[in-house]
């Protein structure tokens, strides 16, 4: 569970730094933003951004 909750805080700062809101949508100011975005997201249809990574919690 504290993995998790660490994976999800890294992946909301992640996000936020590169201007994509809770829904994949990029709304970002810079260009910058977007230069090696694929290290860390995928760009799914619409335009959308989806984190490259999966986060679960083996613990009953």
């Amino acid at each position: 569970q504290c993995g998790n909750q660490i994976g999800a805080k890294f992946w909301e700062v992640i996000a936020d730094e590169h201007g994509i809101d809770p829904t994949g949508t990029y709304h970002g100011d810079s260009d910058l933003q977007l230069e090696r975005i694929n290290v860390y997201f995928n760009e799914a249809t619409g335009g959308r951004y989806v984190p490259r990574a999966i986060l679960m919690d083996l613990e009953p």
